[in-house]
């Protein structure tokens, strides 16, 4: 157990591996001694994984923009207040599959909403619980989309967002990386899983001894 807490999160478009690399994190963790909580955004909680069906159901097409940024917000304070805040106090690592630079890719680069606003709101959301490390998996686009498909489940609302709302979404995570480049790590989502998961590691274990 750590003296403080740590908090990693992974990002990337649909199909981009991050959620694989999570659940390699956390079992290699575990193994390592550590206490570790995987969780999820849009979800966690109970009244945030409500939220989270509402934001995916494909019959919710009439969504506005600012209905979904809103949602998910509020998904994300509920989060932090249930799940994320009290495991950091405990000492432990949480490892977050998607947080608040999924809305400023989403919601600012993809919907094309005020980037000012959504990063105004996530950082009234987040209230300071930024992650000490956040890893962001690129991956083209036409390929992410192959691995979608290839999922025994059919696509949710935001998977079946048209290509050139994804291809937004990935300049927004490079955009994201290159203004916060001590937070934010940028991996080559195409490279091998074990390749990727050896770097993940070294970048976690020097996260923690910045704490």
């Amino acid at each position: 157990m750590l003296k403080k807490g740590l908090f990693i999160s992974f990002e990337g478009i649909e199909g981009c591996g991050k959620s694989t690399q999570a659940k390699l994190l956390k079992n290699w963790l575990k193994s390592q001694g550590f206490q570790v909580v995987l969780t999820r955004e849009p979800g966690g909680p109970p009244i945030s994984e409500k939220i989270r069906k509402i934001l995916l159901d494909n019959r919710n097409k009439g969504m506005s923009d600012l209905t979904e940024l809103l949602l998910l917000q509020a998904s994300r304070v509920q989060h932090l207040a249930q799940v994320i805040v009290p495991a950091l106090k405990a000492g432990k690592v949480v490892i977050c599959d998607r947080f608040a630079d999924s809305s400023t890719a989403y919601q600012g680069y993809g919907r094309g909403l005020d980037l000012k606003m959504v990063n105004e709101l996530n950082d009234f959301a987040v209230d300071g619980h930024w992650p000490q490390l956040t890893l962001a998996l690129d991956l083209p686009v036409e390929k992410g989309f192959l691995r979608a498909k290839g999922r025994r489940r059919s696509l949710d609302r935001m998977e079946t967002q048209a290509l050139k709302f994804h291809k937004r979404v990935r300049q927004g995570f490079k955009a994201i990386a290159s203004g916060d480049p001590k937070r934010v790590k940028l991996l080559d989502g195409s490279q091998p899983p074990d390749v990727i998961h050896a770097a993940v590691r070294q970048l976690a274990l020097s996260a923690m001894k910045k704490r």
